[in-house]
């Protein structure tokens, strides 16, 4: 009679869970790859956490988030609102703003902390932009939000009044950009400005991606749907 292996089974994540788990895997890898070989080091440790939410935020929402099937005129016309809004939070974020004339200095890398860096600045004398990665992948998530919003709301004009125009979370990040930008404006007030931004920014943008990717909860509870 023979003897079978009595040797614990170990669980191998499949699927969804395997995707995941090689996406965290790859963050956890770049970010040990670039504090140890870019002059950034570890830096802040908040800011690499603040990172490292926008980062998963954006990829999960996208990841789950998907367009009812619609005729190509109305996704033509999420298109174009979903890229109005991404240029508008690009503005309100200050990833692009006006020039500074002659005090303009170039082009140049900053390596900030990790998401935040490496980052691809232009000072210019007519336009400046501040590519930080973090702030372009998370805009772009909400801007895809608000595609998908558009399109599952173009059969009710009562949907798209209350998913839209009435969407005050759509606007969130740019109030707190430009408040932001008000109180650094301040020499008293500049230096509590600097520490809260950052987090302030971080909690909007998690709060507005939560509330435009549940959406369709709240959504049908206004309209009875």
């Amino acid at each position: 009679m023979s003897e079978q292996g009595t040797g614990l089974a170990i669980p191998v994540p499949t699927g969804r869970r395997l995707y995941w788990g090689l996406f965290i895997n790859s963050q956890l890898f770049a970010l040990a790859l670039y504090v140890l070989l870019s002059p950034a080091g570890l830096g802040s440790a908040r800011l690499v956490g603040y990172g490292l939410i926008w980062i998963n935020v954006s990829a999960w929402v996208v990841a789950n988030s998907q367009a009812d099937p619609s005729t190509p005129a109305v996704r033509r016309r999420g298109k174009l609102i979903a890229a109005g809004y991404f240029g508008l939070l690009l503005f309100a974020g200050g990833v692009v703003g006006a020039g500074i004339g002659d005090a303009a200095t170039g082009f140049r890398i900053a390596w900030l902390p990790f998401g935040f860096g490496p980052a691809a600045l232009y000072s210019g004398a007519l336009v400046t932009i501040n590519l930080i990665p973090i702030y372009l992948l998370g805009y772009g998530a909400l801007a895809y939000l608000v595609y998908v919003t558009v399109v599952d709301t173009a059969g009710s004009a009562a949907a798209g009044l209350i998913g839209l125009f009435s969407c005050v979370s759509c606007s969130w990040p740019i109030v707190a950009s430009l408040a932001s930008a008000v109180t650094g404006g301040s020499s008293i007030l500049v230096a509590s400005a600097l520490q809260i931004s950052y987090g302030l920014s971080t909690a909007v943008f998690v709060l507005t991606a939560a509330l435009l990717y549940w959406r369709p909860t709240w959504q049908h509870r206004l309209i009875g749907r």
